[in-house]
């Protein structure tokens, strides 16, 4: 990995009290021990919780941590795109505030990013070298949403939704305008955009190990997504949205 490059990391976190704290710190352990420049952009989306709080005390250590809030729960999506206005770094990266994928894993996607010229590296929970340990309903869940993200899309990558991914910090700049998903389908939509506007996009074996026992994945969700992303598809190939929408401005 290259030493000279800086490096934004975005946590976006609701209702994550139990582990934003830890999630934090390895996250700083593990970019001390790259021996790059970085910064965490924490976004406390509209917690109900103690998270913002916990979020606050940590960063007081640091002196490249910030945090924002998000005054109400608008979704993962909608917190991505706005920890990104704060994002300096050469490199973005995406992490879940839950550590179901430790921050350490980021090394390999930069050696893979660098190795296939890549201008995006995500996690995959499909790829053959993955370790993944998450519930059976997540595993069932996910499979059909690949076939149908495959269908529909025909994108070249196995799996859109895993937490961790890596962006050259152009491509987020050129992408995130167009972005209208605040929740659980903004990766698809990010990737999507990407892979049509003829950015390379390769995938990354992860160590997957679920916090939760049942997840947070409900019908509600599974609902919202698919809708999110039937929604996506339309505005790409009939509606022609992103073609036309202006994209300088986030």
């Amino acid at each position: 990995m290259n030493k000279n490059i800086s490096v934004s990391v975005i946590i976006p976190a609701y209702n994550e009290a139990g582990h934003i704290r830890y999630g934090i710190e390895e996250t700083v352990r593990t970019f001390k021990e790259l021996s790059c420049a970085f910064e965490i952009i924490v976004v406390d989306d509209g917690s109900t919780d103690d998270t913002l709080e916990l979020a606050k005390e940590t960063a007081q250590k640091y002196d490249n941590i910030i945090v924002k809030q998000n005054r109400a729960n608008h979704g993962k999506g909608r917190a991505l795109k706005f920890g990104f206005r704060f994002a300096k770094g050469d490199y973005v990266v995406f992490l879940d505030a839950d550590m179901d994928l430790h921050p350490a894993q980021i090394s390999t996607f930069f050696d893979i990013l660098e190795l296939d010229k890549a201008d995006i590296v995500i996690g995959s929970k499909r790829h053959p070298n993955s370790v993944i340990d998450y519930p059976l309903q997540r595993k069932i869940i996910s499979s059909f949403y690949f076939f149908l993200v495959k269908l529909l899309f025909g994108l070249p990558i196995r799996d859109t939704q895993t937490g961790l991914k890596l962006f050259k910090h152009e491509v987020l700049a050129k992408v995130l305008p167009k972005i209208l998903v605040r929740k659980f389908a903004y990766d698809l939509e990010i990737l999507a955009n990407a892979h049509r506007l003829g950015y390379k996009i390769k995938e990354a074996p992860v160590v997957l190990e679920s916090q939760r026992p049942l997840g947070r994945i409900g019908i509600s969700a599974i609902y919202v997504t698919w809708i999110d992303t039937l929604a996506i598809w339309y505005r790409m190939y009939i509606l022609k949205y992103y073609d036309r929408i202006d994209n300088h401005n986030l």
